[in-house]
């Protein structure tokens, strides 16, 4: 999976201008709905050339599931939060020397620009996992976690937590988070009154449930808690999770949701 490039992204921008920096992922956040517009158009342009009609029929089936999973959500994010690399990463995540002074926005699925570049990346992916589990003492090699606020689709404000001893930034648009504060737009949305279907927990997952959500796929886990503490939430996460994991396993063996 290719990185990013910031400079294209629009991401090398000053660290003390707040109104600048929401300006810029605003930016990013409009580019890369595009972005995912011509990934589904690229898909839709494609023929299904079988060898035989069954085949076909089954290519234009994959097609059209392809098709569907490239549609944007009305009123969801497509990105929550941004992991920003520190230069020197060495032992902090298996295969992070090559994310060195990197920065991914993390999102609920891919999406690249026409030259392969990851403007999102999805949240299943390894290089995601920083973002729920870093902490002051244990930084996974990152110096910044940007986490978003959101109304509806729209972005109305980040937050940043630094590591490696940087100060906080963001201020008015933005909100700071020192190394000794919680985070304000993670307890919002935690505590954001729920309602209707059940909601996804992707952009709030706690380094406890991430082990659950990642767990090797020959352990067997067993989430218990008392009622709407999200056992629900995280088993159907850990689904999803192998489902990108070992998808090709998975597409052989099947999958079994009991409700």
């Amino acid at each position: 999976m290719p990185p990013a490039s910031p400079e294209r992204a629009g991401t090398k921008v000053r660290d003390d201008d707040p109104a600048v920096i929401l300006a810029a992922e605003r930016e990013h956040l409009s580019e890369s709905l595009e972005f995912l517009r011509l990934m589904r158009e690229d898909v839709l342009s494609l023929r299904a050339l079988g060898g035989d009609p069954v085949s076909e029929e089954y290519l234009k089936a994959d097609l059209y599931r392809r098709a569907e999973a490239l549609k944007d959500i009305p009123g969801t994010p497509l990105f929550f939060g941004r992991v920003d690399y520190s230069a020197a990463t060495a032992g902090s995540l298996p295969g992070a020397d090559s994310f060195a002074g990197e920065e991914f926005h993390i999102g609920r699925r891919h999406v690249h620009d026409q030259g392969g570049l990851a403007v999102v990346v999805d949240w299943r992916a390894p290089v995601s996992r920083p973002f729920y589990r870093a902490s002051q003492t244990e930084p996974m090699g990152l110096r910044r976690r940007r986490r978003f606020g959101f109304s509806g689709a729209e972005l109305t404000a980040y937050e940043d937590e630094q590591f490696g001893g940087g100060g906080p930034a963001g201020a008015s648009a933005g909100v700071s988070a020192g190394p000794a504060s919680a985070s304000r737009i993670l307890i919002d949305e935690i505590e954001r009154p729920r309602s209707g279907p059940m909601r996804d927990i992707v952009a709030t997952i706690q380094p406890e449930q991430d082990d659950i959500v990642r767990a090797e796929a020959a352990t067997t886990v067993c989430v218990q808690g008392a009622p709407g503490t999200g056992k629900t939430a995280v088993g159907l996460h850990r689904v999803a999770y192998l489902l990108f994991t070992h998808r090709e396993r998975l597409h052989r063996a099947g999958t079994l949701v009991v409700g």
